[in-house]
Order: C-alpha cells, then structure tokens, then sequence
C-alpha cells in the first residue's frame, strides 16, 4: 500500500477534468479523469473555500459525523479496462466497514475527513514518473495552477 496526495485537480486538452495523485516522496504522479461535478468538489476543498449549502460530499461528511463514523483511510486498488475502483473504509464503535466508491468520491470525502489515501495493486504500477529537476517540476505546476485557474473562472468561481 503506497500513500499519496491529491496535488491538483484540472482540465486536459480535451476540456477533461483529471485530479492528481502525487507520491510525496517521489516525482511520481498518478492522473485520473473524473467528472465536473466531483472535480469542482475537489477543487473548492483543495482550495479551502466553503459553498453557501454543503455540496453532496460536505452531506456524507456530515452525516457520517452525526452518527459516529470515522473515516479511516481510502483505497484506490484497482484498474480495470481504464476504470478505477475504490474503497471508503470505516469504523463505528470498534465495527469496520468497507464500502464501494468512485475514486473521485473518496477522494473528495478523504479531502473533507482528513483520511489518507492509499493506492494497492495494479494501481501503484499507474504511476508516472515525471523525473523533472525542480525547475521544471515547477512549471509543471504552474501549469496546472493555470489549468486551475482557467476552470475556476470558467465556473464563476
């Protein structure tokens, strides 16, 4: 099990939203296409801001809060035929739980719960290695501090 963070969310040429996944110790980085309404998700909590009404993901936090349950750590641990799949795992009063998901949704819950985020399996063999100097490591993410711009003012943001 390797652990990674979420280093940005953005678009792709082709107007595709793609959330990356970064090795902390490394320069290896793992991009996954996800949906608009989960990159915008993404994007504001990365961002720290908050929206008038909780999105769907502040809900599941809530709720999950409410009743006791903690989230403990999401598994992004396979890939099959270029789909992801994910596991939200939980505890509630010493009982575990381990739940289905979309990676983009545990990864949204995992930004507003504080849980890390784990990837297993065929996955880890997904990531690039950018192997870029720091120079070029930096324009890389200013590239996609502007990808991020660009969607931000695109969404009224």
């Amino acid at each position: 099990m390797l652990e990674v963070k979420v280093e940005t969310v953005a678009q792709d040429p082709f107007d595709q939203h793609v959330v990356i996944l970064r090795e902390p110790s490394s320069n290896r980085v793992l991009p996954i296409w996800i949906g608009r309404a989960e990159a915008i998700a993404i994007a504001l909590e990365l961002q720290g801001e908050k929206p008038p009404r909780p999105l769907t993901h502040d809900l599941m936090r809530n709720i999950l809060e409410e009743l006791g349950v903690q989230v403990v750590r999401v598994v992004i641990h396979d890939l099959v035929d270029s789909t992801y799949y994910a596991t939200i795992y939980l505890e509630q009063m010493g009982k575990s739980y381990a739940i289905d998901s979309r990676p983009s949704d545990a990864l949204a819950l995992a930004l507003r719960t504080g849980a890390p985020i784990f990837i297993t399996g065929n996955v880890i063999d997904s990531l690039m290695d950018l192997s870029m100097d720091e120079d070029e490591m930096e324009r890389f993410r200013r590239l996609m501090r502007q990808l991020e711009d660009e969607e931000s003012g695109a969404e009224g943001h």
